[in-house]
């Protein structure tokens, strides 16, 4: 149900968020949440004005959340990352400012990680960035054609050691 069976580390998180521009983000979106490893660091950043859509296809993950982080910012959202802009929609934003994802895009069935990859590039705004954890690096292949820069990291201080990704919308 998870990417791995250990937790990501402090290291690794702050690494992935230390980009993020939090003056200036009013959305955050999260797919695969799970058990909210990065979502409760990401709410501890976010302003108090801004919100925190989390994705996941499980609903218990879902249920969890919702019982166990009480936040008026985090909007828990049982569905799929395919789905961002019709979510993001539904939620009166018309972009995302930053979107963070553990996904595991290498196992993804066929086609959805070209089409999750897609969705993302067209639901984060100018100045943006798609932020991406992942144990294979393989993952550049669904975001590389969607993003005019991707800058990549590698974090050992993690179980796995993973690759990260932070893929940017330039502004136009």
């Amino acid at each position: 149900m998870v990417g791995s069976v250990i937790p990501s580390s402090q290291v690794l998180i702050d690494r992935m968020l230390a980009p993020v521009d939090w003056a200036n983000t009013k959305l955050f979106v999260e797919y695969g949440p799970g058990v909210g490893t990065f979502t409760r660091p990401i709410l501890d950043h976010l302003a108090k004005d801004a919100k925190l859509i989390v994705i996941d296809t499980n609903a218990d993950f879902i249920d969890y959340l919702n019982g166990d982080i009480d936040d008026d910012r985090l909007i828990a959202v049982h569905g799929s990352a395919t789905d961002v802009e019709q979510i993001i929609a539904e939620h009166g934003f018309d972009h995302a400012d930053y979107i963070l994802s553990g996904l595991p895009f290498s196992t993804l069935p066929p086609g959805v990680g070209d089409a999750i990859g897609a969705a993302t590039g067209r639901a984060i705004r100018d100045g943006g960035a798609f932020l991406v954890y992942q144990f294979s690096p393989k993952v550049r292949d669904f975001i590389a054609p969607h993003f005019e820069r991707i800058d990549r990291g590698f974090e050992w201080i993690n179980v796995p050691p993973a690759t990260l990704f932070w893929a940017w919308r330039d502004r136009v």
